[in-house]
């Protein structure tokens, strides 16, 4: 990705944009007075942002194969682990470790408190995996992950092994790996609600966003179109909102209406999540750059 330089003046520009495109709402989500805030810009491409416990955000730098850590407490980045298996998207597991779509060899991995790695899935039916890209764990622990196919300059193959672009699942005994979308384009972000009743995948290939009803088996069932646009990446809050990304961060309300746009200025926006002590921080990648934007609601982790 080509990267963007950003001059004193444009960054005092970044600070003015208006957040919003929408109207003030009667419950608004961000906090009165907010402004959208550069925390740092030094990357190639930014994704993949996941809170721990503790409020701090770790997040990717995929062409410099690094992961990266935003301290809450103190608003400064550091570098958490490099070479990192080209990670992609990231997701904190019931246990604290760190899972990491491992883009180098298209695998999933876990990733310890002492950096040790250990990966959990390395094909599927003896097939290369597109490329996991984001993922989601369940309250019981069971993984599901979207696995599109974007071909990397640093792959040997030119063509999936798996012609099909899919949501799969992953037990949390870890020992079964199913497919459980497959009608989909190019399925991309993904994120359920804390209850583990329902899951939202982003269709950024077909530009749609769906819903779906997790059953107790882990399957999904009941699947209805949420919105009419794709995402690279999604979040929630704790009043069910959904956060898209692409131009900027969209939020929906649970019945799919759109309640707030939030410009960031940047040519694409990557991810999205909440960190922050309470969690009330939106922390936003958006091409090499990463930000935050104070709110009112907070995040569901």
């Amino acid at each position: 990705m080509k990267k963007m330089n950003h001059s004193p003046l444009a960054l005092f520009l970044v600070c003015l944009l208006p957040i919003t495109s929408c109207t003030a709402q009667k419950n608004a989500i961000i906090k009165d007075g907010a402004q959208l805030t550069l925390v740092a810009d030094d990357y190639k491409f930014t994704e993949g942002p996941a809170v721990d416990t503790d409020g701090n955000v770790f997040f990717t730098d995929q062409p410099n194969d690094r992961i990266l850590k935003w301290e809450a407490k103190t608003n400064t980045v550091s570098t958490y682990m490099q070479p990192a298996g080209r990670a992609n998207g990231l997701y904190f597991d019931h246990d604290g470790n760190l899972l990491a779509c491992a883009d180098e060899k298209n695998q999933l991995w876990l990733i310890d408190s002492d950096q040790n790695v250990t990966v959990l899935i390395n094909d599927f039916e003896g097939k290369l995996l597109n490329g996991p890209n984001d993922l989601w764990i369940d309250p019981d622990g069971g993984i599901y992950f979207t696995d599109p196919f974007y071909k990397r300059p640093y792959w040997d193959h030119e063509e999936p092994e798996i012609k099909e672009q899919r949501v799969y699942h992953l037990s949390s005994d870890l020992g079964e790996i199913r497919i459980v979308a497959d009608a989909l384009v190019q399925p991309n972000g993904i994120i359920g609600t804390p209850d583990g009743k329902t899951l939202y995948v982003a269709d950024i290939g077909d530009k749609k966003t769906y819903s779906y009803t997790i059953n107790d088996d882990g399957s999904l069932g009941n699947k209805k179109l949420f919105c009419e646009i794709g995402s690279d990446g999604m979040t929630l809050d704790n009043q069910g909102n959904v956060y898209l990304t692409g131009d900027g961060v969209t939020v929906f309300n649970k019945e799919g209406q759109e309640i707030e746009h939030i410009v960031t200025g940047e040519n694409w926006t990557a991810n999205v999540t909440f960190g922050g002590v309470g969690q009330h921080t939106l922390f936003i990648t958006a091409m090499d750059s990463v930000y935050t934007l104070e709110m009112n609601v907070s995040g569901v982790r």
